[in-house]
């Protein structure tokens, strides 16, 4: 009876992520928020909780973040991360302050500590790379002179959730300055190894897990990037980043068809994670931090159009340009999920988990539609200020 109960469980949640994505396609938006929404209903406080399937969830929703990260880390090569790092790393900075500023801030306010600053700061930094790609090709901006510049800012935060994840992960481990400063060496040394391996030895292992078998290199991929995800959380450092840098590791044609066999994983999986944050979210604890939530929102989207703004203009991207560059950047989604994920399984404050859901409930849902906006918006700007100018 268990066993049937848990196939009926698993059989009606793909089932109705299938309806929701479908439901997300029809609206033309992200069925990130559509997912959490799925998870509040069925958790702890919804309207029907599981009772058998949480496990097996739970187990699923470490590998999505896993393939989450892999899959963003094969968009990038070594080289094209040392040549990003270099020529965002002024606008990446003027990111970095402006947006962690608001969640810091926040949670300071609310008296939650430094772990609750530190986890709250990565929350509102972070934009969602998964979202945004997604807009920029809906909106038919690939080809704009912006998106480079909107690229390398989501370079530049990868490269930043790299180091942060570490050092968030041994804060909420309570293992003091000493172990805290270990573990980022450990991180460091990690990721400069891997980084190292990527650009001088990339081709060998690229040998070791090529085959002409698509059966043999997904298992191949899938195994590495696993195993390597674990190595990283006994070295600890975040399994999440493990499995990036050997996104970042392979690259080529190699890149490509390993992307185009584990999408369908990463998709079924971290939309299990979604639902698994979802499910340990009690519903009735949102109402309290909507205010809160509201109130970040609101700065998260100015500060990511200001942020937009700046860097475009840096790179000679005119007005409407700069303006696309910063509503691209609005969407918050699934690192952001991650962090939080993190700080709620580490114990952190209460808060952090509902305040994280609503935040980023309502930047995945606005930033699509906003970004939709502003092309208008601003070619409608440049003709009242030329008729006032006439």
């Amino acid at each position: 009876m268990h066993h049937d109960t848990i196939l009926v469980e698993l059989g009606a949640i793909i089932l109705a992520l299938g309806l929701l994505g479908a439901l997300s396609l029809r609206f033309s938006i992200s069925p990130v928020p559509l997912y959490l929404i799925a998870g509040l209903a069925f958790g702890v406080g919804g309207i029907l909780p599981l009772t058998t399937s949480t496990e097996f969830i739970s187990a699923g929703a470490e590998i999505g973040v896993i393939l989450l990260l892999f899959t963003l880390g094969l968009e990038y090569t070594a080289p094209e991360l040392v040549s990003t790092l270099r020529s965002s790393a002024p606008a990446g900075l003027i990111d970095l302050v402006l947006n962690a500023a608001p969640g810091v801030a926040a949670a300071l306010v609310l008296d939650w500590g430094v772990v609750g600053a530190v986890a709250l700061g990565g929350i509102t930094y972070v934009t969602s790379s998964g979202i945004t790609a997604k807009v920029l090709n809906d909106l038919g901006w690939l080809g704009n002179r912006e998106t480079p510049v909107v690229l390398s800012l989501l370079v530049f935060e990868d490269l930043m959730m790299a180091l942060y994840l570490p050092i968030l992960t041994a804060l909420l481990a309570g293992v003091g300055l000493l172990g805290g400063t270990v573990t980022l060496a450990i991180a460091a040394a990690t990721i400069s190894f891997v980084l190292i391996v990527a650009l001088r030895f990339g081709h060998i292992v690229e040998r070791f897990v090529a085959s002409e078998s698509d059966e043999v290199l997904l298992l191949k991929v899938l195994g590495l990037t696993v195993l390597v995800a674990g190595v990283a959380e006994l070295l600890q450092v975040s399994a999440a980043v493990g499995a990036f840098l050997i996104g970042i590791a392979l690259s080529g044609p190699l890149a490509h068809t390993a992307r185009e066999l584990l999408t369908p994983l990463r998709d079924l999986f971290a939309a299990v994670f979604f639902v698994f944050f979802g499910l340990q979210t009690d519903p009735r604890a949102l109402p309290p931090v909507l205010g809160v939530a509201a109130i970040l929102a609101v700065c998260g989207m100015l500060s990511k159009l200001v942020t937009g703004w700046i860097a475009a203009g840096r790179a000679g991207v005119a007005l409407t340009g700069r303006a696309r560059a910063g509503a691209a950047l609005l969407p918050r989604g699934e690192f952001n999920i991650v962090i939080a994920g993190l700080a709620v399984a580490a114990g952190a404050n209460a808060g952090l988990g509902p305040l994280a859901a609503a935040y980023v409930l309502m930047l995945a849902v606005l930033g699509p539609l906003l970004a939709r906006g502003a092309e208008p918006l601003a070619r409608f700007y440049l003709r009242r200020r030329a008729a006032k100018a006439s």
